[in-house]
């Protein structure tokens, strides 16, 4: 029997593990959890959510929606476990995220063709290596990394949004209602009036950061840009980000707020809360000092306060195929955010890829070369060379996937036209060899 060994159990690491194991390929998991952690993982478990817990728009018209719906026709674990283990959240996919990781865990724990070896990988095997260590590699494979990519040395910054209970929360000061009312009303929104939200900016802007070395804000990645480094663009840019209040009315007043913070449930049990759009470098005391003078949370209890790790990621273009192959030495793959693929989403969808094609690969079998009428293709495609400019971290996004050969009116309208063209595209695909080979087991 074939066998490729994957460092990294998150959730490229996982989803390719998976892709593999179920296509009768033996898989030796190499993981350091939970021997070994990061500043960032708390959980012992795999495809941990050390972010946000949102999976963000489940809708065709979105691009990301559309990158979900492919990973489902097409037997995504990452997909599976997110659907259930879903909390409320409108129109959005989020997830409890300790069921989520332990029903990841355990799929890949019961799998016959799958060797899970906990302990830290400090080299590069032989034989066929995917590596999804991800962006918060351990300093030994690093290094290792670091030698084969000469031009890897790119990073950006990622921060962590704090979680308070719901209990807490002064819902006096508060309301449910999720933005234009779409899906059911399963957001806090903690309105401020004028003179607060002023105040607010204002000791955000000056607050204390925690140390982070050598941190820089040109170097944040936009989608998870720090909510103090936000503040200090414009005492409005806020308002017009995170804290926008259009579509939010409230049930008290029948009007809009001057600035609404939200809050999204955390949990299946809706007992916990994270403050959406406030990842956050602040030092703890400053988060509880400052956080709290939004209304609604000025007894609020942190169960977990925000953080800023280091993200690093290659400069794939010059470096990586299709296949998220290593030019200079294609047994070895690289998948999840390390690539430049930004969002849980995107990390899975480079780790299924790279599971199926490497499959293909070892059991001699045609490459799927999935097409950039696909998402899954596009974001691959994209990575490994579509950039111009200098390489940044790239969320799935309709611009990347080809557009359509005829007009079709309404942003929307085109949007669900090219998810419905591309949904075709992976039917067809998944008559390839490749996907009528699985579960031999």
């Amino acid at each position: 029997m074939e066998q490729v060994t994957v460092l990294g159990a998150g959730l490229a690491g996982s989803e390719c593990t998976w892709q593999l194991a179920k296509r009768g390929v033996r898989v030796k998991l190499i993981e350091m959890k939970p021997g070994k952690m990061t500043p960032a993982h708390s959980s012992p478990y795999f495809g941990e959510l050390v972010c946000s817990n949102s999976l963000r728009s489940d809708e065709l018209s979105n691009a990301v929606g559309l990158l979900k719906a492919e990973m489902r026709a097409m037997g995504s674990l990452i997909m599976e476990s997110a659907d259930s283990n879903r909390v409320a959240a409108g129109g959005a996919l989020a997830v409890d995220r300790v069921g989520f990781s332990r029903y990841i865990t355990e799929k890949l724990s019961g799998h016959p063709n799958i060797e899970i070896i906990s302990a830290e990988a400090t080299d590069i095997p032989d034989g066929e290596v995917v590596i999804a260590t991800g962006p918060l590699s351990s300093d030994a494979i690093a290094e290792k990394i670091a030698a084969l990519c000469p031009d890897s040395d790119l990073h950006f910054y990622d921060a962590v949004a704090p979680i308070v209970t719901l209990e807490s929360v002064d819902m006096e000061s508060a309301f449910f209602a999720s933005r234009y009312n779409k899906g059911t009303a399963d957001y806090v929104n903690c309105p401020m009036d004028k003179d607060e939200y002023l105040a607010f900016v204002k000791e955000l802007v000056s607050a204390k950061e925690a140390e982070v070395h050598g941190f820089d804000d040109g170097g944040v990645f936009e989608g998870c840009m720090p909510v103090e480094v936000m503040a200090r663009r414009g005492v409005d840019t806020l308002r017009y980000g995170p804290l926008k209040p259009v579509g939010l009315i409230d049930p008290r007043t029948g009007k809009n707020n001057y600035a609404v913070v939200q809050l999204r449930r955390d949990n299946a049990d809706g007992t916990i809360y994270n403050l959406v759009g406030f990842q956050t470098h602040l030092t703890w005391g400053e988060q509880k000092r400052v956080f709290s003078m939004i209304p609604a949370l000025k007894n609020a209890e942190f169960v977990r306060y925000g953080v800023m790790h280091r993200n690093t990621y290659l400069n794939s273009p010059r470096l990586l195929d299709r296949y998220y192959r290593l030019r200079s030495d294609p047994r070895i793959s690289f998948a999840g955010q390390m690539t430049g693929v930004e969002g849980y989403v995107e990390s899975a969808a480079s780790g299924m890829l790279v599971g199926i094609e490497t499959a293909a690969r070892v059991l001699g079998l045609p490459a799927v070369d999935f097409p950039q009428e696909t998402a899954i293709g596009a974001l691959g495609l994209y990575v490994s060379g579509g950039s111009v400019g200098e390489f940044q971290p790239m969320n799935i996004n309709f611009g990347i996937i080809t557009p359509l050969d005829h007009r079709v009116k309404g942003k929307r309208n085109k949007n669900a036209e090219i998810s419905k063209r591309s949904l075709e595209i992976i039917e067809k695909l998944k008559e390839k060899e490749v996907f009528r080979i699985e579960d031999h087991h």
